[in-house]
C-alpha cells in the first residue's frame, strides 16, 4: 500500500477526480470513477485498472478493505470529507471511491467464447437500464456486452452503481454496431432481437448455440440500421394487462431462458 494525504479541495489531482463526474472529462482523462465500498471491493479484487482509491481521512480505510489496502499496489490516498463530497455523486457519499482506467476490451474478446451468449445494446438511454442488462449479462454467464451508439454512457456514476460491480467481471465493447454485428455473423453468431411483430414465441427459439440478443432504445426498439442485421425476430409472451415490459426486464427473459436452454 503506497500512502499518500490530501486535504484542499483546491488541489490539481483532486480537479482532476471531480471532472470525472462529466462524461466529457472522463472521456478525455481515459478514466472514471466507482463510489462506495462494495464497488471499490469489486474493483480491486476483479482486477480492474485502479490507479487510485481514496478515502475519508477522519473515518480512516474502511474495515471491509483493510486487506485489499494491505496487499494492493494501487496508491490509497487519505483525503478530507471536503473533497469526498467533492468527487462524488451521492447526496450523502460513502467514506471512500476509487479511480479507474476505462476498459481496453476488444470485440476479439467477446468473440473468443464458444458458443458465448452476449447482450447488445442499441440505443439504449437510460442509465439504470444499461447497467440492470450488464448485470444481467453477468449473472447469465454471457461472454460479454456490447454497447453501440446512442446508449448511456457506461461509465456513468448511474449506469456503475447500477451494475453492482458487473462492469468489472466480462469484457464490455463500445462501437458501431453495423460495424461489429457482421464480425459475430462471420464467427457464426445468431443475432436475435424482440418485436410485437414477431410470430415465434421467444420459448420456442434456440439459443444454445452462439446467441447475441439485441436490446433496442426503450422508446423506439432496434432501429432499422441494427435491425437490417438481425437473423431471428421474438416476441415475448404477455398475457397479463401490460402493455410491455421494461427494456432491462425483457432482457433478464431472454438471457436467463437461454441460460435455462443450456444447463438442460
Amino acid at each position: 500500500m503506497r500512502h499518500a494525504q490530501i486535504e484542499s479541495t483546491s488541489n490539481a489531482r483532486v480537479k482532476e477526480w471531480a471532472g470525472l463526474l462529466e462524461k466529457k472529462h472522463r472521456d478525455r482523462q481515459g478514466k472514471y470513477m466507482v463510489e462506495g465500498v462494495h464497488l471499490v471491493q469489486e474493483a480491486l479484487r476483479s482486477g480492474a485498472d485502479v490507479e487510485c482509491v481514496a478515502y475519508d481521512m477522519a473515518r480512516g480505510v474502511p474495515a471491509e478493505l483493510a486487506e485489499d489496502a494491505r496487499s494492493s499496489s494501487t496508491d490509497w490516498i487519505a483525503v478530507s470529507a471536503a473533497i469526498v463530497s467533492k468527487c462524488t455523486e451521492a447526496r450523502t457519499p460513502q467514506p471512500v471511491f476509487a479511480v479507474v482506467r476505462k476498459s481496453s476490451a476488444k470485440l476479439a474478446d467477446v468473440l473468443q467464447a464458444a458458443n458465448g451468449l452476449v447482450a447488445v445494446l442499441d440505443g439504449v438511454q437510460d442509465p439504470g437500464n444499461v447497467g440492470t442488462i450488464i448485470r444481467a449479462a453477468d449473472a447469465a454467464g454471457a461472454a460479454g456486452v456490447l454497447i453501440g451508439r446512442g446508449c448511456a454512457d457506461i461509465y456513468n456514476p448511474k449506469t456503475v452503481r447500477s451494475t453492482m460491480g458487473s462492469l468489472f467481471h466480462l469484457p464490455i465493447v463500445e462501437g458501431d454496431l453495423t460495424e461489429l454485428l457482421p464480425q459475430a455473423r462471420e464467427a457464426s453468431a445468431k443475432i436475435v432481437s424482440t418485436s410485437l411483430q414477431a410470430q415465434q414465441n421467444c420459448y420456442e427459439a434456440d439459443y444454445r448455440g452462439a446467441t447475441w440478443f439485441v436490446f433496442g432504445s426503450e422508446g423506439g426498439g432496434v432501429s432499422p440500421e441494427v435491425e437490417a442485421f438481425v437473423d431471428e425476430a421474438i416476441i415475448i409472451p404477455m398475457p397479463g394487462r401490460a402493455e410491455s415490459l421494461n427494456v432491462a426486464m425483457a432482457a433478464s427473459v431472454l438471457l436467463f431462458e437461454a441460460v435455462r436452454q443450456r444447463l438442460n
